[in-house]
């Protein structure tokens, strides 16, 4: 029977801690906004700024030196791309120069005067590109173009002097190997379907923690952690106080959580080849990390704005060390052991792998188990941090009691 009591009265503390805490989210404008608002709105918002993925129609500047048939020509083709604009025409470089530092252009080609004369005489020819390196897609843009441009006349003028007879020989000579272009795990090349599985991951960390991290900030303003002390006088109190928290904030971003791994994509038609399965094997361990992270990053912090300012700041860096917007391999030994540290290099891993390049669940086994490593690590750290957080407040309310009864034995 006590046992019977015993279970009855965890499971009824438990979901007393569920429910206070389920009533602070929602009463709280800055941890609804962080809980809620944030995780729908911002993939939006990412989402339709990249929704275009490849950048057309880029202004460049073109310096002419040679003024013959064959520049011109040049000229003409990298117009007719989908990519690049022939914006401008510049009398020399400094002018170029110019129109790309005032933006006008972001890039510049210049077409030396012996350009023509070199490819009569059978000589290699060059043609100068100058691009702004400020912005990938840009900088991409103008030097793939002139790229292929001047492959496919070179591909023209070796036919059109080799004197062949046939059509199908000049095909050949042209193009000896024939080979498709298919660009893997991003099929429209652009900048969207590269970056954002990530981000949205990234999303989920960074908003939960936040999120949690007011919440206990308010909390310990308002000294709220004196109505838990009935419940943790025992060891197993605090686990119940964990478990209370921890279940209100996994029942709200499970429902986050499909909305960012599952709806996003397919509504943006980013790359989405998991099914639900290896998803929710995935997110599960993820979410318990990211919960167990945040509880341990609210008791480090002691002001609600501090939290804000760390994970804020973080964010970009924690991108970063994901491996997706930077190569892993180029990540030094330090910030990679430091990356660890952190539930969403994993969890940005296996869901970019998952969904993004159709691995199975075996392929990611090992980010899967270190998101287990870190919910059972940070659990325990949790599960210290608070029961220490407890105790102090027992011995400040046990202080206060002790002095009101010396006061009172001093008006005696």
């Amino acid at each position: 029977m006590s046992t019977y009591h015993s279970l009855s009265r965890m499971i009824n503390d438990t979901f007393y801690i569920w429910r206070q805490e389920m009533v602070q989210v929602f009463k709280d404008e800055g941890v609804l906004i962080f809980f809620v608002i944030v995780p729908l709105v911002y993939p939006l918002l990412y989402s339709w700024i990249y929704n275009n993925e490849t950048v057309h129609e880029v202004p460049v500047v073109v310096v002419d030196d040679s003024h013959t048939s064959l520049s011109r020509q040049f000229i003409r083709m990298c117009d007719a791309s989908p990519d690049v604009r022939i914006a401008y025409y510049a009398q020399d470089m400094d002018e170029a120069k110019s129109l790309i530092s005032r933006q006008l252009v972001k890039g510049a080609y210049h077409i030396p005067s012996d350009f023509d004369v070199k490819v009569n005489r059978m000589e290699q020819a060059t043609i100068g590109v100058y691009c702004d390196m400020s912005l990938m897609l840009t900088y991409k843009a103008v030097f793939q173009v002139a790229q292929l441009v001047s492959m496919e006349m070179g591909k023209e003028i070796s036919t059109t002097r080799a004197q062949l007879k046939t059509a199908r020989e000049e095909v050949i000579a042209a193009r000896p190997l024939e080979y498709a272009e298919v660009p893997i795990f991003n099929p429209s090349g652009g900048y969207g379907s590269f970056i954002l599985p990530g981000v949205l991951i990234l999303i989920l960390q960074q908003t939960l923690v936040l999120g949690i991290g007011l919440s206990a900030g308010t909390a310990r303003e308002n000294n709220r952690y004196k109505q838990l002390i009935p419940i943790a006088r025992p060891y197993q109190g605090t686990l119940r106080i964990i478990f209370g928290k921890a279940l209100c904030y996994f029942m709200i971003y499970a429902l986050m959580g499909v909305w960012l791994v599952v709806i996003v994509p397919r509504l943006f038609n980013f790359p989405h080849l998991a099914s639900w399965q290896p998803l929710l094997l995935m997110m599960l361990p993820y979410l318990l990390a990211c919960i167990f992270f945040g509880m341990v990053v609210s008791c480090i912090v002691k002001y609600r704005e501090n939290v804000m300012l760390m994970m804020v700041f973080m964010s970009v860096p924690l991108l970063f060390m994901t491996g997706v917007s930077w190569p892993q391999s180029n990540i030094s030994g330090f910030w990679q052991g430091v990356s660890w540290v952190f539930p969403s290099t994993f969890g940005v891993r296996a869901f970019v792998r998952l969904n993004s390049m159709g691995a199975t669940i075996g392929d990611v086994s090992h980010e899967i188990l270190v998101l287990w490593i870190h919910a059972a690590v940070y659990f325990a750290i949790a599960c210290g941090v608070y029961r220490y957080q407890i105790y102090l407040t027992r011995q400040d309310a046990l202080g206060r009691l002790n002095e009101m009864k010396q006061k009172k034995k001093q008006k005696k």
